[in-house]
């Protein structure tokens, strides 16, 4: 890699860099590596060059998704046989060329979004991450790998609406009278690179900006909990964090599985309490709000529980509302003891 990006260094000043991929039918994956390689300042102005001419392509400086070659420096393909290439010991989803772009540069291409140091605590956590929630999907759909056992039957169809079908619809119509010709595609390929790419960025700065600095402010109230229980069962942020999956984290990392109940929170007006549910992927709560509660609302609600300013208590008991920080701590504190 290192090789390549002293080539690619020198060779900025006389000619135009070149990322080379297939001519013809598009997909998600190639789109998506193509945008993730002009990300980086070497490839910002390179020509994106579709063709399935050995000789055109080999003139690239970097080549995704065609040639039947991985090199790690030059070719990043996934077609060949005995291909098996995962992001890591952990992972089991064979990778596509997005993948593959991704394991290489994906630290390089977040700190450039980010405008972070690649061997910063932030991309260590991030890197893999984003590759979780985003990439390793493209990798399972250009393989042909079900996110679900195949016995499954859905309940509906969403297919039409995921990012590799609407790439696939960018692809000219049958009908269309040009539909095979290379100036066509490679003007819709120019488009569905920038919907993988929009899309990706969308996920980097929700995840970069938004869920990385929230860690610190969660493991804070974590931290502060037993000054509202003394079993640690409620945390309180004085804001609205994503604190989720940062909770269930710092709860194995002290070794406290399933400690915390309720979370409080303020929503910018009034005041909220939340059960905590049993996983991130679970509907079920540790505990929920008394039953009582349940689809009780305003002064109603507040004779009831006997706590005043109360709003709400959903019909399921996993969130209830007050107009004040007091009264919704007092809310969390009597639904441990009910």
């Amino acid at each position: 890699m290192h090789s390549m990006t002293d080539h690619a260094d020198k060779k900025q000043k006389t000619d135009k860099m070149k990322i080379g991929t297939h001519s013809g039918t598009f997909h998600a994956d190639e789109s998506l590596a193509v945008y993730m390689l002009k990300l980086l300042p070497r490839f910002k102005d390179a020509e994106v060059v579709r063709s399935r001419d050995p000789e055109v392509l080999e003139e690239c400086d970097i080549i995704v998704d065609v040639t039947g070659q991985y090199d790690r420096t030059k070719h990043f393909d996934h077609h060949q046989k005995g291909f098996e290439e995962t992001f890591g010991l952990d992972y089991n989803t064979k990778l596509s060329s997005a993948g593959l772009v991704y394991k290489h540069f994906g630290r390089e291409v977040l700190a450039q979004l980010l405008d972070l140091a690649e061997d910063s605590e932030a991309i260590n956590v991030l890197y893999p991450k984003i590759y979780t929630e985003f990439v390793e999907a493209i990798d399972a759909n250009d393989n042909g790998i079900s996110a679900y056992p195949n016995d499954v039957t859905a309940s509906f169809k969403n297919s039409a609406i995921t990012l590799p079908a609407m790439v696939s619809r960018l692809n000219p119509l049958w009908t269309h009278p040009r539909a095979n010709d290379d100036d066509v595609l490679d003007e819709r390929f120019q488009k569905a690179s920038q919907l993988m790419g929009q899309a990706f960025e969308n996920v980097v700065e929700g995840y970069g900006k938004g869920w990385y600095p929230a860690k610190d402010i969660v493991q804070k109230a974590f931290d502060a909990r037993k000054q509202y229980d003394d079993e640690g069962r409620i945390v309180v942020f004085d804001q609205f964090v994503p604190w989720k999956e940062h909770l269930y984290t710092i709860e194995e990392d002290k070794n406290v599985p399933g400690q915390v109940l309720y979370v409080l929170y303020s929503d910018g007006k009034n005041w909220r309490v939340q059960a905590v549910a049993e996983s991130s992927s679970s509907f079920t709560s540790r505990k929920a709000l008394p039953e009582a509660w349940r689809g009780v609302r305003d002064e109603e609600l507040s004779k009831i529980s006997g706590i005043p300013s109360c709003i709400f208590t959903h019909a399921a008991g996993f969130i209830g509302g007050n107009k004040t920080r007091e009264g919704a701590l007092q809310m969390a504190k009597k639904a441990l003891e009910l």
